[in-house]
C-alpha cells in the first residue's frame, strides 16, 4: 500500500446473546465469538462494522493500529 497501516478492531463479547434474536446470535458466532469476555481482532472493513453495529449492545469494540 502507500505506507498506511490498516486498522484492526478488537471485539470483545461482554453480554450473552441468550434471549436475543437468532440472527444476532448468528452474527456473534460469525464474528468468531463463542464465550463471554472472549476477544477477537478483525480487519476494519464495512462488513465487520455492519456486523458490530447489529450486535453493539452485546460487544465492546476498540480500534487498534495494525
Amino acid at each position: 500500500m502507500n505506507g498506511e497501516k490498516s486498522k484492526v478492531l478488537r471485539i470483545t463479547l461482554v453480554r450473552s446473546p441468550i434471549g436475543y434474536a437468532r440472527d444476532q446470535k448468528a452474527t456473534v458466532r460469525a464474528l468468531g465469538l463463542r464465550r463471554l469476555h472472549q476477544t477477537v481482532e478483525k480487519a476494519d472493513t464495512p462488513v465487520i462494522r455492519g456486523m458490530v453495529a447489529k450486535v453493539q449492545h452485546l460487544v465492546k469494540v476498540e480500534e487498534v493500529k495494525g
